[in-house]
């Protein structure tokens, strides 16, 4: 059995009211410990674009700009084994999710999970929802993954649908 890759911890505020959800960091985000860090990920663009910044700054001021409009970042699974950085590659059996009970606890006014994809939403469903009562409680929505091997929505698409949910009162 291969090795078991281990996600990142959480990045937010006690302030953050929006929870985006990936699933577990592919090859490149683990190998250079950014959250969507595949060039070809649409994540970072999508977020300049909604919240006006630059994709292209550092890293860590991308970050910063998400933490500054209050949205939270981290992955349904803390550690699995996955061969590939297919979702789909996701050993279902050796799946250990991130501790989302202390999350909720310290950040009391997330009311929004913005789910990246329908294999974070599924992870989501099974995992959390499933075994944490107080994660029933707070509004979730399955958004287009900004994947590069979720190909068939158009760039302008998942934009207009990820604005219409982080921005949404």
């Amino acid at each position: 059995m291969t090795e078991k890759l281990i996600g990142f911890p959480p990045r937010f505020t006690d302030q953050a009211t929006i929870l985006v959800l990936g699933s577990m960091p592919g090859r490149a985000s683990l190998g250079a410990s950014e959250y969507y860090a595949h060039p070809r990920n649409a994540f970072w663009p999508i977020m300049a674009q909604v919240f006006g910044f630059d994709a292209n700054q550092p890293y860590e001021r991308r970050v910063d700009s998400l933490l500054q409009h209050k949205v939270a970042l981290w992955d349904v699974v803390h550690r699995c084994v996955r061969t590939t950085s297919l979702d789909s590659d996701i050993v279902s059996d050796t799946v250990e999710v991130n501790d989302f009970g202390s999350l909720f606890v310290s950040c009391p006014q997330i009311h929004r999970v913005c789910l990246n994809g329908q294999a974070a939403a599924r992870l989501y469903r099974r995992h959390v929802l499933q075994e944490l009562p107080q994660a029933r409680e707070i509004e979730w929505q399955v958004l287009p993954s900004t994947s590069p091997a979720h190909a068939a929505m158009r760039f302008e698409e998942k934009c207009q649908q990820w604005q219409q949910a982080l921005l949404k009162q």
